[in-house]
Order: C-alpha cells, then structure tokens, then sequence
C-alpha cells in the first residue's frame, strides 16, 4: 500500500462507522484518516472523534468540523482545498436511517449529501477510489432474488429512507464511469459475531427486547419471514478491504447474509424462546392486524404495551419480507481473502448474551 494514503470517512461517529476506523487503522498502519465529523451543542467534532480512536492512534488522524448536510459539506475554503489535494480514497458511510423523516429532509441528508461527497471526489486530485455505503433494502418491497447488479424494477418503498437511499446509490451509479468506485450494501447490521457487542439497540433488537421481557408475544407478520443480519465486524471488515481492491471498481456488493446464511423470523423467534425461556410467539397475518386489530388494541391499551403498539409501527414491513439478495459479487471479491459472513444462527446466542449482559444497553459490559 502506497505509505501517502489519506482516507476521508464520512459518518465515523455511526455504529458501523465507528468500527470501520478501528478496522482501517489496524488494517493500514501507514494511512492517515480524515473524519469529517459534525459538531454538536456542547461537544465538537473533534471531542467526538477523541472518544471513539484510541490515543495511541490519534496523530494518524485529522478530524474535521462539518455537515454533509450543508453546502460545501460544511468545511471551510481551507479545509476543503487541503482535503482536495491530499484525500487518496473516500468512504461515504452518513447517513440518516431513520423511517419516520419527511422525504425532504430525508433527501437532504441522503440525497443532497451524497451529491456534496460525489462532487468533493470529483475534485480530488490524487482520488484513487471511493466507497458508497448504501443498503440492501434500496430493494423496497421486492420479493423475489435480488442481484447486486438491479437497482430500479419498478419497486416501491416502505419508508422514506429506503427511497432515499435508492435515489442516491442511482447518483453514485450516474458518476461511476467518471470515477473509480464501488457502492457497498450492507443488510441489517447487528452486533460483532464473536462478542455480541452492539452500541446500536434498533431494527431488530427493539423486538426482541419486548419479546424477552414478556411484554408482547403477537407477531405480524409470517413465520417464513426472511431476516437477512450481518455482523459489523464482517462490514467493517469488507468495507476497508474493498475500498482498496481495484477489482472491486464499478461493482455493487451485497454484503449480506444471502440464501445460505438468512434465517427466518420464525427459526430466530424458535431460538429467542429457548433462550430467554418465554411461550411460542403467536403469528398474525399483518394486513389484518394493522387493519383491525391495532385499532381496537390501541384503544384498549395503556402504559407500555400502548408504546409498543405505537413504536411498532415502524418494524412491520421487517416481519413480513420474503426477497433473498445474491451475493455473487461478494463470494467472488471475499471469499478467496477469507472474509465472508458467518450464517445468522452461528452467533445469534452471542447477540444474546450482550443484550442480557448490558440490560440492553442500559450498562457498560467489561471488554472481552
């Protein structure tokens, strides 16, 4: 590896993000890293950075005050100039993945954004490659096999987030041909596969959680179900190796669990009941339940089954896909490094043990 490596991160403050900086300082000890990191009341983004790369690490890297939100990504002409002539490689991983944004503010983040990191790439003298950090669910509501090659069908989407983010890898695509690339699709990201460790308690541990506690039981949605997880150190892991792979330019990749490594809300549920010693989940068809069965539920109800009624609304798509994503690309850019996915039901007792472990996040878990 060329020793004048300068790799710009965007989103390094995120679950995944913060794994990726570890990954790549251990994995490139001669690069240096930009993280452009937004500051926030009281904190500034280089308080942030401090509190995620070790001090040992922190001469290797350069942290940077902005917002991929705002013009210019929120840096100032300096700033900007000095990243445009030293910047060798750029990993797009900001992002909103919040469902209940506005499609505005949701394009300004995800789309708007992704156009600001495009146009700084674009202007990089020394660019050698760059990294879109997209996901699988720009699929929307297929529900068949989709290849890493599709991305507009005809789909629709259930929330604004999978629109959004659908629209900015089609503006990654558009720019590919002008610059070297490679947009990366990550499926649902759980916690490490050998630790269990997660600083991320949403998507599919917010369920679960209510499950184990014994505060619902009713699930909307069909026991065959596809939940397709994958670990972050797995997409931190090809996320940092393939934005160095020239083979890798002008692909998309699926770094998911696919047909041979998925499992169903039913096998995941059949488990969750062993382990946390609670009566089978009942399965209701979604359409009825959301159409007459919530309704009647939420009049009823008060206290925390209401909340969970309510914050429910926003994972009921998740109970119900079938589509599976291939992994073509993957298997053949990974695999002979080594690097793929281990099946969901290998590690899920691990996800476990660090939920139980930090009472959900609720207290901090000695390292490991």
């Amino acid at each position: 590896m060329n020793s004048e490596e300068l790799i710009l991160v965007t989103g390094a403050t995120g679950f995944l993000g913060t794994r990726l900086v570890r990954e790549l300082l251990d994995r490139y000890p001669q690069a240096t890293l930009a993280l452009l990191i937004r500051d926030r009341p009281g904190q500034s983004g280089q308080q942030r950075s401090d509190s995620i790369v070790p001090a040992s690490e922190q001469p290797r890297v350069q942290v940077y005050s902005g917002d991929v939100g705002h013009p210019n990504c929120g840096l100032d002409a300096a700033a900007w100039q000095r990243l445009s002539a030293e910047t060798t490689r750029v990993i797009h991983c900001a992002a909103t993945v919040r469902f209940d944004h506005s499609l505005d503010e949701a394009r300004r983040i995800n789309v708007e954004g992704t156009r600001r990191v495009l146009d700084f790439a674009a202007g990089a003298r020394q660019l050698r490659s760059l990294a879109y950090v997209g996901t699988a669910y720009v699929a929307g509501e297929r529900a068949d096999l989709v290849l890493e090659s599709e991305l507009g069908v005809g789909q629709s989407y259930r929330n604004t987030y999978e629109q959004t983010k659908a629209e900015a890898e089609a503006l990654v695509r558009s720019r590919l041909d002008s610059m070297p690339g490679v947009i990366l699709r990550p499926s649902i990201i759980v916690g490490d596969s050998r630790t269990g460790v997660t600083s991320s308690f949403k998507m599919m541990y917010w369920p679960l959680k209510i499950y184990a506690r014994r505060l619902w039981r009713t699930v909307p949605g069909y026991p065959d179900a596809v939940l397709d997880i994958v670990p972050v150190d797995f997409v931190a892991t090809s996320v940092a190796r393939l934005v160095f792979d020239e083979a890798a330019q002008g692909s998309t990749v699926h770094l998911c669990a696919g047909p041979r490594g998925s499992a169903t809300i039913e096998q995941i549920a059949r488990r969750a009941m062993e382990y946390f010693n609670v009566r089978e989940p009942r399965y209701v068809d979604p359409k009825f339940f959301f159409a007459a069965v919530r309704p009647l539920l939420f009049m009823a109800l008060w206290g925390r089954k209401r909340r969970v009624l309510r914050d429910g609304r926003a994972y009921r798509d998740y109970f119900t896909m079938r589509m599976q994503f291939d992994t073509s690309n993957a298997e053949r850019l990974l695999e002979p490094a080594g690097v793929r996915p281990p099946p969901v039901m290998d590690y899920l007792d691990r996800l476990f043990n660090y939920c139980v472990a930090s009472d959900w996040g609720r207290k901090p878990v000695a390292a490991q």
